[in-house]
């Protein structure tokens, strides 16, 4: 079960690094090619890449074994002394079911579904919004929703900037010049991940207090949303390196992370 979260939390800093490099042609003026900064478009460029089919596959196998992971903190509670809480076990069953989602679409587009897992994030954010605002009391529930990624958003910022992450990791087993590089990462990384979560969900606030669904907007607009803005450019370049430090900072997660499985924590 070890290697399996390892694998997933490695699987996952892969992705966040592309979607970070995308984003960085953006700001520098390249306007990412055709690649969309989200998770569609982070699987193109892997596609695009020697072997990427195999790595598709890698990755996909990789995200499972994070699903698995998550599911048996569900089950036996996550390391930690809070690990058995109520609000821990659903957390990582809700984590479990994004993760089981993300590597069916990764594995079916690495079959040859190209219309899996490419779909662009804005596309997808518009036709639900869409779909949820023609619904009794939909501007409601599409602007609750977006306060309560706007929320998530700062919690994850503010959990970062206070280390929280560090209760995680087997400090004990952070070599003297890691631990600070692992820090940083950790604190660069969340914070710039946060401002993106909260940005997104400010974006569909604005698309239910207007009625329109174009107004919401997936990762790849959020993103080019910050370019639009005074110094665009280099606010989005920022967000672009906080976004690729979060992705190094999950590969240290592969590493020093704590794992229960099975109801016990191993290093």
């Amino acid at each position: 079960m070890a290697v399996a979260a390892r694998a997933g939390f490695a699987a996952r800093g892969l992705i966040y690094v592309l979607v970070a490099v995308i984003a960085l042609r953006i700001a520098l003026g390249g306007g990412g090619g055709e690649r969309q900064a989200d998770r569609g478009g982070a699987l193109g460029e892997l596609a695009g890449r020697p072997f990427g089919v195999a790595l598709l596959w890698i990755v996909g196998i990789a995200l499972a074994g994070m699903a698995v992971w998550r599911l048996s903190e569900a089950v036996f509670g996550a390391a930690g002394p809070d690990g058995s809480k109520l609000s821990r076990r659903a957390m990582a069953l809700i984590r479990c079911l994004f993760y089981g989602f993300f590597s069916y679409s990764v594995l079916a587009y690495a079959a040859g579904d190209r219309g899996s897992g490419s779909g662009s994030s804005d596309r997808q954010t518009d036709d639900v919004t869409a779909r949820v605002l023609e619904w009794p009391g939909g501007q409601w529930l599409v602007g609750l929703a977006g306060a309560g990624v706007v929320v998530a958003g700062l919690w994850i910022s503010v959990r970062a900037v206070r280390r929280k992450f560090l209760e995680d990791l087997r400090t004990e087993a952070l070599p003297a010049r890691a631990r600070p590089i692992t820090v940083a990462l950790g604190v660069i990384g969340g914070t710039a991940r946060g401002v993106v979560f909260a940005a997104a969900g400010v974006f569909a606030v604005v698309a239910a207090v207007r009625h329109q669904p174009g107004q919401a907007k997936g990762l790849d607009d959020t993103l080019r949303g910050f370019r639009d803005l005074p110094a665009g450019p280099w606010l989005l370049a920022l967000v672009a390196l906080g976004l690729a430090a979060f992705g190094l900072f999950c590969w240290c997660e592969a590493r020093w992370r704590r794992v229960r499985p099975g109801g016990r924590t191993v290093g």
